[in-house]
């Protein structure tokens, strides 16, 4: 059975990056923790990760969140303050990003998964991830994904957004088994997930009208609740695991 984690409120599809999600505060404190100074950081990664061109300017700005650290330089500060990749990463959103926060090489992973790594590094670099069932739940089990994580970094966010949206606003029933073609998972507990999602967005609608708050109120609320569809089928699929495990 996938691990079904609650996950954090974000939009249901990232904006692309091409750096990752960097923790700022979290490396300014592991700075500080050393007795170190950006001057000292800056210092370890020209001489000894190869990165010439940092300053204590840039390790000022990265502290601050005003940028942030390439790949290549996150992997160098990270040596420098005596930590892992992943303490320097926020919330990881896509493959790269957890490859990255496991300290995972693209060979690492493509070896690990059974595919050439020129086509590994493809999907990265696409967020398109065309695996098998046995090469995704390898992929799964080595970057440690829960299923959001894993729809995320598989590419099925926006399908499966529509689909929910389609199964709120019209016959939930017919949605079930192309939704469990997405999420893995028993089809029970889907049904259930499914028809709440729907309830919910008709009464919601039902509830706005009622205030008197007319259509157009109703039209806007409903939209926000539909914006916010995927959030809201994590939500309750984690709290109906959560009931079925008590």
């Amino acid at each position: 059975m996938w691990r079904v984690r609650r996950p954090s409120p974000q939009p249901s599809e990232p904006t692309p990056t091409t750096t990752p999600p960097f923790n700022a505060p979290a490396a300014r404190r592991l700075r500080a923790a050393l007795g170190m100074t950006p001057e000292h950081v800056a210092y370890g990664m020209r001489v000894s990760y190869g990165h010439p061109h940092v300053s204590p300017d840039h390790v000022i700005a990265w502290e601050r969140g005003a940028t942030a650290p390439t790949n290549s330089e996150l992997t160098a500060l990270a040596g420098v303050l005596w930590c892992s990749p992943a303490e320097l990463i926020g919330r990881p959103r896509t493959l790269r990003e957890h490859r990255m926060a496991r300290c995972l090489a693209p060979e690492d992973v493509a070896r690990a998964v059974g595919h050439e790594v020129h086509a590994y590094l493809r999907m990265e670099e696409t967020d398109s991830w065309r695996g098998t069932d046995r090469q995704s739940a390898a992929l799964a089990d080595l970057l440690g994904l829960g299923l959001p994580d894993f729809v995320t970094v598989t590419g099925r966010n926006t399908k499966l957004g529509n689909l929910l949206r389609s199964a709120a606003t019209t016959r939930w029933q017919g949605y079930v088994r192309p939704v469990a073609k997405l999420v893995p998972l028993d089809r029970r507990y889907l049904e259930d997930v499914l028809r709440a999602l729907h309830e919910d967005y008709q009464g919601h609608m039902a509830a706005t009208l009622s205030w008197g708050g007319g259509s157009g109120d109703a039209g806007g609320a409903g939209q926000d609740f539909l914006d916010r569809i995927v959030e809201h089928f994590w939500t309750k699929l984690q709290d109906d695991t959560d009931l079925e495990a008590g």
